[in-house]
Parts: structure tokens; C-alpha cells; sequence
């Protein structure tokens, strides 16, 4: 009898979980509380690791042509300019990409929503909202919104960071909230033109206001922090977006801006991320300081594992034991590389004291002089050390990519 699995959030997380479902004949029905298919300016870098593991949905040729490869990601200081480069090609011997790729990730999952239109194993219901669910060890029930109920094999949870079936389920999400919240501004100035040196994703920091600028094909996205003292409506208002980049770069006219938004920042990660056959991925599961951007590359790799997993586990291909490891060792991962290193960037950039500031700038130019130093640093912030600590597990669920060279050089 075919399993049958409901997948709550059509985000890239959710999307990649039901194609991997797909692929192993469940048949899938996908929850979108929206009416349709939003394009947010979220997430907009994925790692090679994370392009490793996509390839086996063939569409990673598409995200490049509509994305833009960053070959380089780069250090500043916002009075000195830049301080350290790191090429992406010192890992070349390591990935098939090496580079991030700045696609926004609307874009990955427009890719996989046409091809469930014509998937008729996969059912997307948008303007469903899944307001929790239950475990009952054979299957769970899913509560909608509406009052009805539905009766699934198994449910992942991909519904984000407010998501009402961890909630449903009385999961703890401990962790913190940083003081400054994260104003993005978005404009189609082109800022290299302007910034020496200004590499497709970069880090500048200050001891006033420290600052992130990302190139997308169309947008430099710059973020900047937000005290506790201005009010989110001040933060958005022209009148600061506008002193804000120009900043950055001083014009005699203000700035086009395309985009704008606010948000608090955390780092929580859920006490378990299974239930029974009730899964967490993604923003469910953990939240993290964006800087980096291993959030929604991180979910994507719990959907890869989880999913997949689970497929085996309902097939009786893996014992239901697994499936527990699996999970424990995505939540681990959540703590030990996603969390650990982009609260690393928060505290390095942000550093107000003038020395300890210092500090960081020089040993980042010391990692980056230093070829080793170099590429275990670009290892793991490319995400290949954590691709490479699953190795076991996904080679399990046939998951390891293709053609990859396993353990070379990882590190922890």
C-alpha cells in the first residue's frame, strides 16, 4: 500500500521535502496556509553543500541561470575597506560548485511547485492553514484550521518559526533573542561600482553599525541592526532607510529602494525534532542569526535526511530506530554548525569595544593569509564539514551526491 504523507509549508524546505518523497513513490499532500505561492525576499544564499544535495532534483542549472554565482565572499571594515578575501575555489577539490549561488528562494521552490503541478503524487492545497497535529503511532492526525480533520502515514512540519504543529505537539523552543532586530533595505544602485573591491556577499563591520551587503541578480540587499531604542516603524520609515545606505555610499539623491523589512532575531532550536511520525524541519525546528546564511540551507538538508528517512522507515527499507537517530543528528548539526557559527559572525561584527573589534579583523586576515586555515575556515562555512558528518547516514538512504568525494579535507 502506497504511504501517504502530509507536508505543512510550501517554503524550500517543505518543497524539497515532498520532492523527496515523490522520488520514493509517497504520495504527498502539500499545506500552504497563503492562497498562493508568495516571492519573499528571504533567504537568497545557498551553499555548495547545499547545491550538492538539490542535485538530484535537477535544478540547479535553473537556480544558476537565475541566480548569480559569488566566487568570493569578503571581510570589511567600514572605514578601511575590505580586509580578507576567501576565494570559493580553495574548495574546488571538495564540491562540484564551488561558489554560493545568490538566488532568492522563491525561485528554488517555483522550480519544484511546476513540476508537482505535474506530479499527480503530490496534492498542494494553498489556503489550507494546519493548525496542528497529534501522533497516534501507526498515523497522525492532522487538524486543520477549519475544524476538519485528516489521517496521514506520517506529517513533516516545514511551517516556519511560528509553527502550530510544534506548538501543537508542546515542544520547547529554548534558546535567545538578540537585543538588536535586522532592518534589510533593498536597492538596485549598483554599489560596487562605488566600494573597492566590493565582493557579491559581504561582511563590514563597526564599532557604530556593522552592516551586511548581499548582490542578487537585480538588488544589493544591505542589512543593518536595530537598537532597542527605534521603534520598528522608525527602522522602516524613508527617512531611515535612506540614512542608512547612504552610509554606505553617499549620494546627492536618495536611493531607489525596492524592499524593506524588520525582524527579531533568535537562536532556538526545538527540544526534539520527532514525535513519533510527526517530523520538524527547518524553521520549525531551529532559528538561527542569518549571518552566514545557514537557515534555509540548513532546513533544506534536514528535508533531505528527514524525508528521506522517513520513506525508508514507512517502506520497512530502515528500522523505525533510524529515523530517531536521523533526527537527533539533524537537531546536533542545528547546534553545532549552523548555530555555533553564525553566532560567531553576530559576535564578531558587532564587537563595540574598538580592541576587541580589532582582534577579530586580525585574525580573520590571519585565516585568510594562511591557505589551511584558509580552507578549513571556507569548509565550514560552505556547509561541506556537515554535508560530510552525515555521510554514513545519507549514503543509508541513497542521499549522498553523486560523484562526491567523501571526507575530503572535512573538518569540524
Amino acid at each position: 500500500m502506497t504511504s501517504r504523507v502530509g507536508v505543512v509549508g510550501t517554503g524550500p524546505v517543505g518543497c524539497v521535502a515532498a520532492a523527496m518523497l515523490a522520488e520514493r513513490n509517497v504520495e504527498v499532500t502539500l499545506f500552504e496556509s497563503m492562497s498562493a505561492h508568495e516571492r519573499q525576499l528571504r533567504a537568497s544564499t545557498f551553499h555548495p553543500a547545499t547545491l550538492e544535495l538539490l542535485r538530484r532534483f535537477d535544478v540547479v542549472d535553473d537556480m544558476i541561470e537565475r541566480g548569480l554565482v559569488a566566487n568570493r565572499f569578503a571581510y570589511r571594515d567600514r572605514k578601511l575597506g575590505q580586509v580578507a578575501s576567501f576565494g570559493m575555489g580553495i574548495v574546488a577539490d571538495a564540491t562540484q560548485f564551488p561558489f554560493r549561488l545568490q538566488c532568492e528562494q522563491y525561485k528554488l521552490c517555483e522550480l519544484l511547485l511546476e513540476r508537482f503541478a505535474n506530479d499527480s503524487s503530490v496534492d498542494v492545497r494553498y489556503g489550507t492553514e494546519v493548525a496542528g497535529a497529534s501522533d497516534h503511532g501507526d498515523h497522525v492526525t492532522v487538524a486543520l484550521a477549519d475544524g476538519s480533520e485528516l489521517i496521514f502515514d506520517a506529517v513533516i512540519a516545514a511551517d516556519g518559526a511560528g509553527s502550530n504543529v510544534r506548538k501543537s505537539l508542546n515542544l520547547a523552543f529554548d534558546g535567545m533573542t538578540y537585543e538588536d532586530r535586522y532592518v534589510i533595505a533593498s536597492t538596485p544602485f549598483e554599489l560596487a561600482d562605488h566600494l573597492p573591491d566590493l565582493a557579491y556577499v559581504n561582511y563590514i563591520s563597526d564599532s557604530d553599525e556593522w552592516l551586511v551587503l548581499l548582490r542578487t541578480v537585480t538588488l544589493w540587499r544591505a542589512m543593518f541592526p536595530v537598537g532597542p531604542e527605534e521603534s520598528d516603524a522608525e527602522a522602516l520609515s524613508e527617512e531611515a532607510c535612506q540614512r542608512r545606505l547612504q552610509g554606505v555610499v553617499a549620494r546627492d539623491e536618495p536611493y531607489n529602494i525596492a524592499h524593506r523589512t524588520i525582524y527579531s532575531v533568535h537562536q532556538r532550536v526545538a527540544d526534539t525534532f520527532r514525535v513519533g511520525r510527526v517530523l520538524l524541519a527547518g524553521d520549525a525546528a531551529h532559528i538561527n542569526n542569518p549571518l552566514g546564511g545557514m537557515g534555509m540551507n540548513g532546513g533544506v538538508h534536514d528535508a533531505i535526511l528527514l524525508a528521506a528517512g522517513l520513506a525508508s522507515v514507512l517502506s520497512g527499507d530502515l528500522p523505525d530506530e533510524r529515523l530517531d537517530h536521523y533526527a537527533a543528528m539533524r537537531r546536533q548539526l542545528a547546534i553545532d554548525y549552523v548555530k555555533r557559527h553564525t553566532h560567531q559572525n553576530a559576535v564578531s561584527l558587532s564587537a563595540p569595544d574598538p580592541d576587541a573589534r580589532q582582534r577579530a579583523l586580525d585574525a580573520t586576515v590571519a585565516r585568510a593569509a594562511d591557505p589551511d586555515e584558509a580552507r578549513a575556515f571556507v569548509m565550514q562555512a560552505s556547509m561541506l564539514n556537515a554535508l560530510h558528518s552525515m555521510q554514513e547516514e545519507l549514503t543509508e538512504v541513497d542521499c549522498w551526491p553523486a560523484g562526491l568525494e567523501r571526507n575530503v579535507g572535512a573538518t569540524n
